[in-house]
C-alpha cells in the first residue's frame, strides 16, 4: 500500500478554500493518468479518463474533497495573541492544547492553541466545568508585537501532527478527507491499461467541509450518470458507544454508504456493488449516518440528476489528530473501485 503518498496527502495542509497546496501535490502525482486535467473556478481539480472501450459511454464520477477541518485568523491583537474562526465542525473538547501551523505569505509558523482563561492551578472548581467554544481558542506564536506584521486575517491555521502507522492502523489529522484523494488517485492507478467502457472523471473537490460546495459546481460541469461520494465515516466501535451507532467495525471492509442527512443512496447501485464485492470476495459492510453530508449528495442533485451511492472507509475519532483507519479497510474501499470501474 502507498503509504507515503497517503502521508504527504495528510501532512498537507488544505483548509476549505485554500486547498491549493493539496491540488499541487495532486496534480504532480496524477501525471500521466488522466486525459484531461482542468482545475475549475471553485478551486476543484476534474480529471477525465475516457473510455478505452464501447459506444456512447455513461459518465461515472468519484468525488473526493480535499479540504480538511481547520480555521481561518479573524484577529491578531496588539500583543500578538491570534484569534479563529473554524472551516468545519470541532468539538470544542478536542481542542485544547494543540500544536498549530499557521500558514501565511511568508512561511507557516509553529504555534500553540490554547483558550483563554485560568489555568489549572489557579482556575475554581467552577472554572474547570467550562467547556470554550471554538471561537475561544487563540493561537500562540511566540513572535508578540512581531505577529500582526506577519499574520494576516484570512490565514489558515491547521492542527500540526504527522501521520503514523500503529500496528494494522493509520492515525492521522485530515484521514477526512485525504483518504478519498489518496482513492481517486489509486483507483486509477489500478485500471492501468484497462479496456474500460465507462468515462471515468475524478473530482478532487474544494470546500466539502462547509457544504459541499465544491462538489456541487463540478457536478453540474460533469453531469455524470452515476456518482460515487468517497469519504470517510464514523467507526465507534470503541469502549462507551452502544451497538446500535457503532456505523461501521473496524477491519471488516470498506463501507457501502446508503444514507446520511444529505442524501439517500440508489437502491439498485447499492445491490450491484453489493454483489460486485461478493462476487471478487472483497469485505464489506452497509453504513447509514443519522446526520452530516457527503459529496455523493452533489452529484445525485446536479442538473438532472445522477445514480448516487457512497463507499466510505470506517474512520474512529473523526474531526481530531486522531483520526484512525484500518489499512485493510482502506485497501478493500479501493478494490471494490477497481473492481466496479472495470465493470461499469
Amino acid at each position: 500500500m502507498n503509504t507515503d503518498l497517503l502521508k504527504r496527502l495528510c501532512e498537507t495542509p488544505g483548509v476549505p478554500g485554500h486547498e491549493d497546496r493539496v491540488r499541487a501535490l495532486i496534480e504532480a502525482e496524477i501525471e500521466g493518468l488522466f486525459d484531461s486535467v482542468e482545475t475549475d473556478p471553485m478551486g476543484s481539480l476534474i480529471c477525465r479518463r475516457d473510455a478505452r472501450a464501447g459506444d456512447a459511454p455513461k459518465k461515472v464520477m468519484l468525488l473526493c474533497h480535499m479540504d480538511e477541518i481547520g480555521f481561518l485568523v479573524s484577529h491578531v491583537s496588539d500583543k500578538g495573541f491570534v484569534y479563529l474562526l473554524p472551516v468545519g465542525g470541532f468539538d470544542p473538547r478536542n481542542l485544547f492544547s494543540r500544536r498549530v501551523l499557521v500558514c501565511t505569505d511568508e512561511g507557516d509558523l509553529k504555534g500553540v492553541m490554547n483558550p483563554g482563561g485560568r489555568p489549572v492551578h489557579i482556575a475554581s472548581p467552577e472554572d474547570r466545568k467550562k467547556i470554550p467554544q471554538p471561537h475561544d481558542f487563540f493561537v500562540d506564536l511566540g513572535l508578540g508585537e512581531k505577529t500582526k506584521e506577519i499574520v494576516k486575517v484570512g490565514d489558515m491555521v491547521v492542527m500540526d501532527e504527522p501521520l503514523i502507522e500503529i500496528g494494522d492502523k493509520i492515525v492521522s489529522k485530515a484521514l477526512d478527507n485525504r483518504i478519498a484523494c489518496w482513492l481517486g488517485i489509486e483507483a486509477i492507478r489500478g485500471l492501468a491499461d484497462a479496456d474500460t467502457a465507462c468515462e471515468i472523471h475524478v473530482a478532487f473537490t474544494s470546500q466539502e467541509e462547509v457544504g459541499l460546495r465544491g462538489a456541487r459546481t463540478a457536478s453540474f460541469r460533469v453531469q455524470p450518470d452515476i456518482g460515487i461520494g468517497i469519504d470517510v465515516t464514523l467507526s465507534c466501535d470503541t469502549p462507551g458507544v452502544p451497538e446500535q451507532d457503532r456505523t461501521t467495525v473496524q477491519g471488516e471492509g470498506f463501507g457501502l454508504h446508503v444514507r446520511d442527512g444529505s442524501f439517500i443512496a440508489d437502491k439498485g447501485l447499492v445491490a450491484e456493488i453489493e454483489q460486485l464485492a461478493i462476487a471478487e470476495d472483497i469485505p464489506f459492510q452497509r453504513t447509514m449516518l443519522r446526520s452530516g453530508g457527503q459529496d455523493g449528495a452533489a452529484a445525485q442533485q446536479a442538473a438532472a440528476g445522477a445514480r448516487a451511492v457512497g463507499i466510505t472507509v470506517g474512520t474512529r475519532y473523526i474531526h481530531t489528530v486522531t483520526e484512525m483507519i484500518h489499512k485493510s479497510d482502506l485497501e478493500a474501499a479501493r478494490d471494490i473501485l477497481v473492481a466496479y470501474l472495470k465493470s461499469a
